[in-house]
């Protein structure tokens, strides 16, 4: 075989899945796919933010963006290595010890400098194109929050299903997902609807009455939907993901391919 031809073989994705499935020791045996025989719990946590206003007067697009992690010592690590980048940053800017470090404060050298302390683990995001939504969602404050809920909801599963689709995930083995969102203005009616939603789409399925028909949730043996609203100043993670938000608002003018980047960094577009 040509040097050519083998070197047309090695892809970025190709590395990955050889390192995460191959080079891990004791991983035990292994079934069809990549998932092991052995039966094991999956926790997920997922840290979210928003970018952008959603008012189509004044604003042509919303951004909602995140990290992921599949395991509690993965997201620790990174929180440590986060938060060493954030006192580097703080130290640069000239800020205050105690001073939050988000996008908004800081140089866009900086910016790039704290999303790239996020390599390596799974972002995601959706871009909201105010202009192009059904005039009916902007008549009142319930519609456009269960619109942003929605959106919300679809860009997580849209992920899952990509992380389950590359046999990152095993659906099976999932019991607890946890999900924190920095704190804004929804109303407590509006937190408690969220969280329902997220329930019924990863825990006890859903039900479209006007097709009678149920759609079964991807984690059957998930336990545990969790969701907390943080002040972001005491979760590092809450600040990391203000990072992603306003790396794909950055973006959103432009037609992006964040997978074909980085396969790590997975974005929808809505409506």
């Amino acid at each position: 075989m040509k040097l050519q031809e083998v070197s047309s073989l090695y892809t970025r994705q190709s590395e990955r899945k050889f390192k995460r499935y191959v080079l891990v020791p004791d991983a035990g045996p292994l079934k069809s796919g990549f998932f092991s025989t052995k039966e094991k719990s999956v926790n997920i946590f997922v840290y979210s933010d928003e970018s952008g206003v959603f008012d189509r007067n004044h604003n042509k697009y919303f951004v909602f963006g995140g990290v992921m992690f599949l395991d509690k010592s993965a997201r620790d690590i990174c929180a440590r290595k986060y938060s060493k980048a954030e006192k580097d940053a703080r130290s640069s800017c000239h800020m205050d010890v105690g001073q939050e470090v988000k996008a908004s404060n800081i140089s866009i050298k900086w910016r790039g400098k704290l999303f790239r302390a996020l390599n390596n683990q799974i972002r995601f995001g959706v871009i909201i194109d105010e202009e192009k939504i059904n005039a009916n969602i902007w008549k009142s404050k319930k519609d456009k929050q269960r619109y942003l809920d929605y959106a919300y909801k679809i860009a997580v599963k849209r992920c899952f299903e990509y992380l389950i689709s590359e046999k990152r995930i095993n659906p099976s083995e999932v019991e607890e997902i946890f999900f924190y969102v920095d704190e804004h203005t929804t109303s407590t009616n509006g937190r408690y609807e969220l969280e329902e939603a997220l329930e019924r789409e990863f825990k006890n399925g859903t039900y479209n009455y006007n097709w009678s028909t149920f759609y079964a949730p991807i984690f059957p043996q998930v336990k545990t939907v969790k969701l907390e609203y943080c002040n972001s100043s005491v979760k590092t993670l809450v600040r990391a993901a203000d990072i992603v938000a306003n790396k794909i608002y950055y973006y959103a003018h432009d037609d992006h391919n964040f997978s074909s980047v980085d396969p790590d960094f997975f974005v929808i577009r809505l409506p």
